[in-house]
Parts: structure tokens; C-alpha cells; sequence
């Protein structure tokens, strides 16, 4: 599972004329499913986005989480995270998780940051997107992490 990450004062998402996600103040979370992910990445990919303390404090250092200075979270799903791009100019998107299997993956992990008292938005699952944010710092990570075997079915 890989999610890159960005702290923005806003964002959203249309799909043709339809906004159909839009957070203020928080973060934007750019989601892709691999083949052989599972509820433990699932959790550990909700606990760790909610916890990072990616906002300032203060003393304009990173010490607050999104949770902390009551953000929202606006996550879209995006397969070409999981691209392969060792061989020649085309990717590959092999390690994509197939659609379907993807698609409750996302809710689930949508979910699991509600659970973790946030409030989410999201794109729509295999539709075509525009994304609009704005990127407060910038502020960018890639949070990933391996399989580890235990796939949602």
C-alpha cells in the first residue's frame, strides 16, 4: 500500500461538472491498493496518516496532527501509485490490486480514518478526476508499506 500525502488549506475533487469531495484545512491523501494488501496495512496506513504531525505549532515546527488542529482528510484512489517503472518507458501496473478488490480496500481504509475521529472525504473509485489543491508548505510524503499477507476477500 503506498499513499502519498500533502498538506493543503484545500482541496478537492471533481468528476465532469460534480464536485463530489472537497476538505478545507487537512490533507490530501493520494491512495493506491498493491496486490497482497490487507486489513493490517489497511490499519497501519489509517493509524499512521492520523497520527503524523505534519502541522506547525507555535514555534512553526511540525508538531500537530490533522486530528489535532481539527482537519479533514480528502482521499482519492490512484492505481498509478503502484506503477512499475523499472523496464523500458511504459509502466507497468501489475501490482495493482484488481478493481473490484481495490475498491472495498479504499472504503475500508476511508473507514478506519473515521474511526480514527476523522473527518474524510473522498474522490469516486475508477473514475476519470481532476484534483485541485492547495499545497500549505509544500508538505509532501510517501508512506508505504509492504504485504504482509493477510488480503481482504
Amino acid at each position: 500500500m503506498k499513499a502519498v500525502v500533502q498538506r493543503v488549506s484545500e482541496a478537492s475533487v471533481t468528476v465532469g461538472a460534480e464536485t463530489v469531495g472537497a476538505v478545507g484545512k487537512g490533507l490530501l491523501v493520494l491512495l493506491a491498493v498493491e496486490k497482497g494488501d490487507g486489513l493490517r496495512e489497511i490499519d497501519r496506513m489509517a493509524r499512521k496518516i492520523a497520527g503524523l504531525r505534519l502541522f506547525p505549532d507555535e514555534r512553526g515546527r511540525m508538531h500537530h496532527s490533522v486530528r489535532d488542529v481539527g482537519g479533514a482528510v480528502l482521499v482519492v484512489s490512484q492505481f498509478t501509485l503502484a506503477a512499475n517503472l523499472d523496464k523500458g518507458f511504459r509502466p507497468s501496473f501489475d501490482g495493482a490490486e484488481l478493481p473490484e478488490q481495490a475498491c472495498r480496500m479504499f472504503d475500508l481504509f476511508c473507514q478506519r480514518l473515521m474511526a480514527e475521529g476523522l473527518v474524510v472525504a473522498t474522490g469516486r473509485f475508477a473514475a476519470d478526476m481532476r484534483v485541485s489543491l492547495v499545497n500549505d508548505g509544500p508538505v509532501t510524503f510517501i508512506v508505504a508499506f509492504e504485504a504482509e499477507g493477510d488480503e481482504v476477500r
